[in-house]
């Protein structure tokens, strides 16, 4: 790993630990390759990026304003599309929820890094199409199948597999919100078990993997225990 320099960015700095342990998820035998998920070798592979606001992405964020940097990790790359608002790909730029979480001021996320990741793993991957569904503040319960979150988040994940490609993950970045209650932190497991059964159950996915980065901070006292409840499940 290399080292970082105390003039390092702390967008920089949160992004290169982030993905220093995400190399350890991402196993080298997944198929990604999607030349032929589609006719016309239109074929993507998807990522969906759903939770709260690590995941919407806050890195460089000061006062409710984006300072503008973008760390080399994150560099728009012509193979990694978004899936915008009104459901259209284009080149992938930060910031990437831009569209989506819309009442904050958005930054870097872990989004576009992550792609480009899986681009130096492997170049033959193709292209690879992200589905931002994050937004911030949101606690597990908000995510429950037949609320807002949910259905946005089903809905965007049907259209991205329209134009051709197949779903391969899904990212999930959340619980920060589910730390200040003791009884949202003692049900998080459930609920969250609950919420990723049913995503597999109606994309009709039921192996989808799913990669949950476990909390490093809280909004509340109950930090711990959310972090127990990722890592058991």
């Amino acid at each position: 790993m290399t080292m970082l320099t105390k003039t390092s960015h702390p967008t920089t700095t949160m992004l290169s630990l982030l993905f220093f342990y995400a190399c350890f998820i991402i196993p080298p035998t997944i198929k990604l390759t999607t030349a032929n998920d589609a006719p016309g070798g239109k074929g993507k592979a998807i990522f969906l990026l759903a939770g709260q606001s690590n995941m919407a992405g806050r890195g460089g964020v000061v006062n409710d304003k984006w300072d503008g940097y973008v760390p080399p990790q994150s560099f728009p790359n012509p193979s990694i599309l978004r899936l915008s608002a009104d459901l259209n790909w284009q080149q992938a730029t930060e910031p990437l929820h831009r569209d989506i979480d819309y009442f904050r001021a958005c930054g870097v996320g872990p989004g576009i890094a992550f792609a480009n990741a899986l681009l130096r793993k492997d170049a033959g991957i193709g292209v690879i199409g992200l589905v931002p569904c994050a937004v911030g503040g949101t606690n597990i319960s908000e995510w429950a199948r037949g609320g807002r979150l949910y259905n946005q988040l089903i809905r965007r994940s049907k259209a991205a597999v329209e134009g051709g490609g197949s779903i391969k993950g899904l990212l999930w970045y959340q619980g920060e919100s589910d730390t200040v209650s003791r009884e949202d932190a003692e049900l998080y497991k459930r609920r969250s078990q609950r919420f990723f059964e049913h995503v597999r159950s109606d994309l009709l996915l039921p192996t989808l993997p799913i990669i949950q980065v476990a909390l490093a901070s809280g909004a509340g006292s109950y930090i711990e225990e959310v972090r127990e409840a990722q890592l058991g499940m």
